[in-house]
């Protein structure tokens, strides 16, 4: 999408200017024109993003075509799919995320409000050759609004429904004239959240959040060949997390027991929340950033430093009830009979009844049928952290920008330090004591993975650009990543699990983590793991403007994501708990076991892509287009399991993925006051290979729609020297949606075995529990956001 003109930074004395904004892009780190740069770039100016009110991620992405955002886990947990290539949870972002020249590697940095917005840049296709690890799918560039000479303020404040508010405030100026400058910011963002807990009392405690930022920027500039810009913001969260409900999806059981809610489209999905606990998911984060340039005529010198501090937990119910984990505890016993006896329902196909043990279990039908996230304390407790600090830094050389020769080459340094748990806590009933390892009391843990991971990140880069001809330019960029990583599991091995018993001898007594037992590991020891991954990152590009008002452009780029580890003990946990029980119902292997592994492989991709972009009708008009293809080897994809186990998140790889792609955009100024604009991407996908689940291929990419588009107009219209009218519509389209490999087919399932010898169902009754996924695609969905209002000179 291209941006509409800048008639928000008028007076309303001004006439609208009749052409479109030159918007000048940093997207290759050099400034230059968009209409230049030789690839695919939405550009949003710092007039779209009033006029569309863009605040956070979701905003300016819901105006960009081809990108698609998920985060309706936790706060620290934000997936952007960008052409078709996805960041996996508990992996890395599969784009380069930039503020101010600073690369920022924290996936959770990106789920925040963006105060001070100058321009926002979202270049597609692979740039790992210019921004490195993890740029496979792009780039998204932020640029803030830097202090000068004016001292300025400003302060803007949003009520809604459901008890919403929004302020935020700036003021900056200078401290030394012509030298030394500052900006303050703060925010502050609260709401209840648009859904209610049933079970207690409509209470807003589902999808409630509440944060706030500090920011501080200080910018000296003793000489015009020398500049020092550093910032720190420092802010907090206090949220709900796992905001979801969980649908059936057992055809035969459906049918035989008259039960269709059992087999339901997640499009016809009517969300009810009941759980007995009340999430809370708290965040905190301190970054520290300083960036220098250093001009010295012949070349400029660029460094950047940035320490980052994210650290993220939260509590919620759990998922254990549907698996009988907390069957024999007296609290779950007496809890669920009191809720029966109180007349409690819970969602069909779900069943309340007077004891937690399964309904096929109790021949007098006084048994239970759950899912997830229940009133009852069956569920038990999750928590789970994920924190991370990371130190990095890059120096960098670049030439003049106005010679025929332009060149960049560098070094960049990371470290990362990270901490990720995930723990199953008994629940008490009572207000639950928070701890992701409890080794006594009311929540003591009984099931866990948890571990510590490393990396270091080393890469060097270049790159070249010529003007072979005065209208064609060809550029060459070449990176070297080299990541190591490390985990070291910090699961206690001496303590062990009074609900856990993996050789069915009746004992429960053991480990925390199924990856400890004997069973599988005689050792009794998760040792250290470390591996390398490493990767040479090309990309070429080729640009000629056969005419002043079009250009023609090709690229071809490599893209990398280093491999990792998953919380050790995952391999062990699928295999004892998913794959022994679904083993006498994969019909002679016709269905495939679940290949889950401690470790995952890195992913890279080699991406084509050729277009043009035109600016037409005395720069009143601008039109582009490209169409691309992907070539995804070792795509990374993030599952997650519940069971008689707890729960586990993990990340697994399918082999490879074809990823074929249409994108236009246009935005046009069709009067003096009036402007439209718009975008479509179109994505064909296939899994061309998946040697953990065979029988996927031909599926598309997960979490990939088949297209995504908007369209929109604004109106700004100056009513006397005084006053202006504006108004902006903006419709995002979002096509169908697969989240899995899994799509259209069917599965065994734990339930199976259950059937088989369960008093009420019998041997031979097994097939009940198949799993049939294909009514699981979200279908295609539209949203409208409308703004209106009037401006002075001053205020709006």
């Amino acid at each position: 999408m291209l941006a509409p003109p800048a008639l928000a930074q008028e007076p309303p004395s001004a006439r609208a200017t009749q052409a479109l904004e030159e918007i000048i892009v940093t997207a290759r780190r050099r400034a230059e024109s968009l209409q230049q740069v030789p690839g695919t770039v939405t550009a949003l100016t710092r007039a779209t993003i009033e006029a569309a009110g863009v605040e956070r991620a979701e905003d300016f992405i819901r105006l960009t075509p081809g990108v698609t955002l998920i985060n309706a886990a936790e706060v620290g947990d934000t997936q952007v799919n960008i052409r078709g290539i996805n960041g996996a949870r508990d992996a890395e972002n599969s784009f380069a995320f930039i503020i101010d020249g600073v690369l920022y590697s924290n996936p959770a940095a990106f789920n925040r409000e963006f105060a001070d917005l100058r321009q926002i840049e979202v270049f597609k296709g692979p740039q790992g050759a210019i921004y490195g690890r993890n740029a496979a799918a792009g780039a998204i560039l932020v640029t803030t609004r830097k202090p000068g000479n004016e001292l300025e303020a400003e302060a803007k404040a949003s009520f809604a429904n459901d008890e919403s508010y929004f302020v935020q405030g700036t003021v900056a100026g200078p401290l030394v004239e012509n030298e030394l400058f500052f900006r303050l910011s703060g925010d502050y963002r609260t709401t209840d959240g648009f859904y209610r807990n049933v079970f207690q009392n409509n209470r807003a405690i589902v999808d409630r959040f509440e944060g706030y930022n500090v920011h501080g920027r200080l910018v000296w500039e003793p000489s015009e060949q020398f500049s020092l810009d550093t910032k720190v913001r420092y802010g907090e969260v206090d949220a709900s997390a796992i905001t979801f409900n969980a649908t059936f999806h057992l055809p035969v059981f459906a049918q035989a027991f008259g039960a269709p809610a059992a087999f339901e489209d997640v499009n016809d999905h009517q969300f009810v929340f009941q759980p007995n606990i009340v999430s809370d998911n708290d965040q905190t984060a301190f970054e520290l950033s300083t960036k220098f340039d250093y001009d010295m005529d012949w070349s400029t010198l660029t460094g950047w430093f940035l320490f980052s501090d994210i650290d993220n937990k939260f509590i919620a119910d759990g998922t254990s009830a549907a698996f009988g984990f907390f069957n024999n505890d007296p609290v779950c016993q007496q809890t669920t009979a009191d809720l029966n006896a109180q007349g409690v329902t819970l969602p069909p196909p779900q069943i309340l009844g007077s004891t937690p043990v399964p309904i096929i279990f109790t021949p007098d039908f006084s048994g239970s049928f759950f899912g997830p996230y229940t009133p009852t304390t069956c569920d038990g407790i999750q928590e789970q952290i994920r924190d991370q600090q990371d130190i990095s830094f890059e120096l960098r050389l670049s030439s003049p920008d106005d010679q025929a020769l332009r060149w960049m080459g560098g070094f960049y340094f990371l470290d990362i330090d990270r901490q990720v748990g995930v723990s199953l806590n008994r629940d008490s009933g009572q207000a639950p004591i928070r701890g992701l390892l409890q080794t006594s009391g009311p929540n003591r843990t009984e099931a866990l993975v948890f571990d510590d991971f490393d990396s270091r990140i080393y890469a060097v880069f270049g790159q070249v650009e010529y003007d072979v001809l005065e209208n064609l330019e060809a550029s060459l960029a070449l990176r070297w990543d080299r990541e190591k990583r490390m985990v070291s599991s910090l699961v206690p091995t001496d303590l062990l699990s009074t609900v856990i018993d993996l050789n069915g001898d009746g004992i429960f007594n053991d480990p925390l983590n199924p990856g400890l037992s004997d069973l599988v590991n005689p050792s009794g020891v998760l040792p250290d793991q470390e591996r390398a991954f490493k990767k040479l990152q090309p990309k070429v590009s080729l640009s000629w403007t056969p005419i002043e008002e079009i250009t023609l452009y090709a690229n071809w780029g490599v893209g990398f994501k280093a491999g990792g580890f998953n919380n050790q003990g995952s391999a062990a946990t699928v295999n004892i708990f998913i794959n022994n029980a679904i083993a006498p119902f994969t019909n002679g292997g016709e269905f495939p076991l679940v290949a889950i592994e401690d470790n995952f492989r890195k992913e890279t991709s080699s991406a084509f892509e050729a277009g043009f972009k035109s600016r037409l009708w005395g720069g009143r008009a601008r039109f582009e287009a490209a169409a691309y293809y992907v070539d995804v080897d070792d795509m990374q994809f993030f599952e997650f399991f519940v069971g008689s186990f707890g729960l586990l998140r993990v990340v697994s790889n399918i082999d490879n993925v074809d990823i074929y792609g249409f994108e236009a955009a246009g935005s046009v100024q069709v009067h003096d006051y009036v402007s439209v604009f718009g975008g479509v991407n179109i994505i064909d996908s296939e899994i061309k290979a998946n040697a953990n689940r065979p029988d996927t291929v031909g599926n598309k990419s997960p979490s990939t729609p088949d297209y995504t588009a908007n369209v929109g107009a604004q109106v700004d219209y100056p009513l006397n020297d005084r006053f202006a009218l504006f108004a902006r519509v903006d419709g995002t389209f979002i096509g169908p949606t697969w989240f899995h490999t899994i799509q259209n087919q069917q599965r065994p399932t734990i339930f199976q075995g259950l059937f088989e010898i369960a008093p009420v169902t019998g041997p031979g009754s097994g097939g009940l529990g198949i799993g049939d996924f294909s009514n699981t695609k979200r279908e295609s969905y539209a949203t409208l956001n409308v703004r209106a209002g009037i401006r002075g000179d001053w205020w709006s």
